[in-house]
C-alpha cells in the first residue's frame, strides 16, 4: 500500500510574519522556512502506518519553488521513502494545488493521501477536500485517529458531540488534525540517509495542470493592536462597561 503525503514549505510556526510596506502580501525575505506543522502530524501518521506494517510505501510530495526541496529532505529524514517536487515560481492557490496532487495521484497510484488539514500561513483548509473532490474519492477530515485494514480506513474525529468514527474503502483522502500524534525529530543518520533518497523533479506542464492564479489578493494588513485591559473594582462596574462601553451584553 503506498501513501502520499503533500509537504508545504511556510513560514516557521516560531517566528512573527511581516506585511510588506505595499500591503501586497508577507514578507519572505531572510525569514526562517520550515515544514508546515499538521504535514508533519501527516507525515509522522504515514511513517508510523509503514512501520506497522499497514503501509509498504511513504511518497512526500511539494509544490512550489526550488527551495522546497529542503522540506522535502526533512521529509525523508523523517521517514518517507522518496520525495517529489512541482517545481513552479507561480503562485499557487488551494486550486492549483489540488490539480497538480490530482495528476500525481493518477500516476503514482497511492492507496491513500495523508494531508494536513490546513497550512499556516494562509490557513485555507481546502487543499484536501478538493483533491478528493476532483479524484471522486471519499475523504476524512481533522482525522485524530487513523487504521488501515482490509481495503478500509477507519478514521476518528472530533466533533462539538464527542467523536465520530468514519469508515472509508480506499483509495481516500485523510487530512488530519493536531492531536492525531506528536510527530518526531529526525535524527542526523536518517538526516544522512536522506541525501540518498530519490526525489524527483516535474513541471506543471508536464502534469497538464495550469497553475494560474484565480484570485487576486486585493491588501494584506496587521490586525489592529489590542488595546490595554483595565482594572475593575466591582462586578456592578464590570457589567457596566460590558454593556455601555464593549456592548458585548
Amino acid at each position: 500500500m503506498k501513501i502520499l503525503v503533500p509537504v508545504k514549505r511556510v513560514i516557521d510556526y516560531n517566528v512573527k510574519a511581516r506585511v510588506k510596506a505595499d500591503g501586497s502580501g508577507v514578507d519572505l525575505a531572510n525569514v526562517k522556512m520550515s515544514m508546515n506543522p499538521f504535514d508533519e502530524i501527516a507525515l509522522e501518521e504515514a511513517v508510523r502506518l509503514k512501520e506497522a506494517g499497514a503501509a509498504t510505501e511513504v511518497v512526500a510530495v511539494s509544490c512550489g519553488v526550488g527551495a522546497c526541496q529542503e522540506t522535502l529532505r526533512a521529509a525523508l529524514a523523517i521517514g518517507a521513502d522518496r520525495g517529489i517536487l512541482v517545481e513552479t515560481d507561480a503562485d499557487l492557490q488551494p486550486l492549483a494545488v489540488a490539480k497538480l496532487l490530482k495528476a500525481l495521484c493518477e500516476r503514482e497510484a497511492p492507496q491513500v493521501v495523508i494531508c494536513g488539514k490546513q497550512a499556516i500561513d494562509d490557513d485555507a483548509n481546502q487543499t484536501g477536500q478538493m483533491l478528493a473532490a476532483l479524484l471522486g474519492w471519499p475523504q476524512a477530515t481533522f482525522a485524530s485517529k487513523v487504521a488501515l485494514a482490509d481495503g478500509k480506513a477507519a478514521v476518528t474525529r472530533e466533533i462539538d458531540g464527542g467523536l465520530e468514527t468514519l469508515e472509508l474503502r480506499l483509495p481516500a483522502v485523510i487530512s488530519t488534525d493536531l492531536r492525531l500524534n506528536e510527530p518526531r525529530y529526525a535524527t542526523l543518520p536518517n538526516i544522512m540517509k536522506a541525501k540518498k533518497k530519490p526525489l524527483d523533479t516535474v513541471k506543471p506542464d508536464e502534469l497538464g495542470v495550469d497553475v494560474a492564479p484565480r484570485l487576486a489578493t486585493v491588501k494584506v494588513e496587521e490586525p489592529p493592536k489590542r488595546s490595554a485591559g483595565v482594572r475593575v473594582p466591582d462586578v456592578a462596574q464590570l457589567v457596566d462597561k460590558l454593556k455601555n462601553e464593549a456592548k458585548v451584553i
